[in-house]
């Protein structure tokens, strides 16, 4: 072979190799992450829905790329970063959080897959069909919290037996959370003789002037809305309860982590984790109307007994000996 040739031979075979490398990378998927909040406070939850992809052979920067669309607490961004990801295009959505992104995701495509996580009844909603049989391209798993807001009231009371007043926290941007919310914790409270008032905050703002408020109302405790939102602002949450000495409960162990009385609900980085499976399931061929929408198992009940401590109450026996974890 002439040095020519060789030469001629060597050079066309480095020009295929990029093109193949490219080919390769270009055939990575893209799993777009689309969430209502900021990535502000959710290490936790992308570790572990990382872990769902990985228990299913997808390592993100490895096999899959996922493109992360954050709409700052401003939900009237979500429909235009619906579509934006639609249009890059991407293999799966992934929208774990809130209804509000599932229903922005939704509206903007009938073909790509979209896996969701939220406390919401999502037959009610009209994103699926059944929970067994959710047809369409919507999936994902059901955290319970609505469910176990009378249980949640149920707990908060034992833990201040005195208590006769109930604040309620609720996001009204949040419109089918907030009525569920108001219309479980009211009925619960009924039965065990409480009086509620509920209160509404979907800015930092907002929030302050609820807790203003306390200072004449005075109510004996405050029930927390589990809400994307309320999560992002929890250390103002924690902070002012805590500022105005009044016993709260939260959806989810963010809170108490921090300092918050105490939280009782669905596991929701667990939810993460298998919503990153079911994303893994989609990438691998299953299709989301064969897929069960998951119903959440893992419940916790998390007491922060400094903080009980500091407002001077109490834990009782029994909710010690079932609490998931004391933070002492």
């Amino acid at each position: 072979m002439k040095r020519r040739d060789f030469i001629s031979l060597f050079g066309g075979a480095a020009a295929v190799w990029p093109l193949g490398a490219r080919a390769q990378q270009a055939a990575m998927p893209v799993v777009g992450f689309l969430n209502v909040t900021s990535s502000d406070g959710y290490t936790e939850r992308l570790r572990a829905f990382r872990q769902g992809l990985k228990e299913t052979g997808y390592v993100e920067g490895e096999n899959v790329t996922i493109a992360y669309r954050w709409a700052e607490n401003q939900r009237d961004r979500l429909p235009a970063l619906a579509v934006e990801l639609v249009r890059r295009p991407v293999a799966v959505i992934a929208t774990p959080g809130s209804a509000v992104a599932a229903l922005a995701a939704k509206a903007a495509t009938t073909t790509i897959p979209i896996v969701f996580a939220f406390g919401e009844d999502p037959v009610r909603l009209g994103l699926v069909a059944s929970l067994a049989r959710p047809g369409g391209n919507l999936t994902g798993i059901n955290f319970l919290n609505s469910e176990l807001n009378a249980k949640r009231l149920e707990i908060l009371r034992e833990l201040v037996p005195t208590a006769a007043r109930a604040a309620v926290l609720v996001n009204p941007t949040d419109a089918v959370n907030a009525e569920t919310t108001a219309r479980d914790v009211g009925a619960a409270a009924r039965t065990i003789g409480l009086q509620i008032q509920v209160f509404k905050a979907s800015t930092s703002r907002e929030i302050d002037a609820v807790f203003a408020t306390f200072v004449r109302e005075r109510p004996d405790f405050l029930f927390v809305a589990g809400n994307s939102f309320f999560n992002s602002r929890r250390v103002q949450l924690v902070h002012l309860a805590s500022h105005h000495r009044v016993p709260a409960t939260y959806g989810g162990r963010d809170y108490p982590d921090i300092g918050g009385l105490m939280s009782y609900g669905t596991n929701i980085t667990d939810a993460y984790r298998q919503a990153g499976v079911y994303v893994g399931r989609i990438l691998k061929g299953a299709k989301p109307a064969d897929l069960p929408v998951v119903q959440a198992s893992k419940f916790e009940l998390v007491i922060n007994a400094q903080t009980a401590r500091m407002l001077g109450l109490t834990v009782p026996q029994s909710l010690l000996a079932t609490a998931d974890e004391v933070i002492e």
